[in-house]
């Protein structure tokens, strides 16, 4: 097993201070190799938070679209299957899929050009199965890539 530490990227969708939604592109670095259950030999972990947890899927249907809204909470979201994109209000589009990972904090927005938060919705020719991973902790504001 190789002795660098992983580096595994993920988006973050923040406000900033003057309600505004943008997305940064952020990398973990802070990972301790361990074993999660011993004697299974040491792997890469990242614990990124202690906060309580809601997990659930959703699937998205094809052709959906949502209208401009905030997360309900702080949120990852994990593409399982198809593909998705989030659009913010600075206009920045990232499109999604398996094996990608976005951090959904964009509660702390404001009304502008009638747009709120983000909107998001399917790509391509089959649902989006998405896992959501909701967390109990307020939001933070103006702090893109804060997990490391």
């Amino acid at each position: 097993m190789s002795d660098a530490s992983p580096t595994v990227p993920y988006w973050h969708l923040w406000a900033d201070a003057d309600g505004i939604s943008h997305q940064t592109r952020c990398v973990f670095t802070e990972f301790e190799k361990k074993s999660m259950s011993p004697p299974a030999p040491p792997q890469w972990q990242g614990q990124k938070t202690h906060d309580g947890a809601t997990v659930f899927v959703t699937v998205q249907p094809v052709g959906w679209t949502g209208d401009w809204h905030p997360n309900p909470k702080p949120q990852w979201i994990v593409p399982l299957s198809g593909r998705w994109f989030v659009e913010s209000m600075d206009g920045t589009r990232v499109e999604m899929g398996p094996g990608e990972i976005s951090f959904g904090e964009d509660q702390n927005v404001r009304e502008r050009d009638g747009k709120t938060g983000h909107r998001s919705g399917t790509v391509g020719d089959e649902p989006a199965v998405l896992m959501i991973i909701q967390y109990d902790s307020a939001p933070t504001t103006g702090a893109a890539c804060r997990f490391r």
